[in-house]
C-alpha cells in the first residue's frame, strides 16, 4: 500500500523533463508528472489539475472533490494522532 497525497499543479517548471511545481497543503514541491501526460492531456494543460503525489511522482489525476475529501481525512487522522 502506498500513501498518495493530493496536490494541485501550479506551474510547469521543465516541460522537456515533465516537471511541475505542485502545491501540497501549502508547501510547493517539484514533482514529475510524466505519468499523467498523454495525447489527451498535454503538459501545457496540466496547470490547475489535482493529482495524487507519491515519492515525487504524480500518479494520477483527481477531481477537486476527491482531493478535498482525501485532505480532510488526512487532517482527521493527524488530529487523532495528536
Amino acid at each position: 500500500m502506498c500513501l498518495g497525497i493530493p496536490g494541485q499543479i501550479v506551474e510547469i517548471t521543465n516541460a522537456a523533463h515533465k516537471l511541475a511545481m505542485v502545491n501540497i497543503g501549502g508547501v510547493k514541491r517539484q514533482v514529475n508528472i510524466a505519468c499523467i501526460v498523454d495525447d489527451e492531456h498535454p503538459i501545457e494543460s496540466c496547470v490547475g489539475d489535482w493529482v495524487q503525489v507519491h515519492v515525487g511522482f504524480a500518479l494520477n489525476r483527481l477531481d477537486e472533490q476527491e482531493a478535498a475529501e482525501t485532505l480532510e481525512m488526512l487532517a482527521e487522522m493527524a488530529a487523532a494522532i495528536e
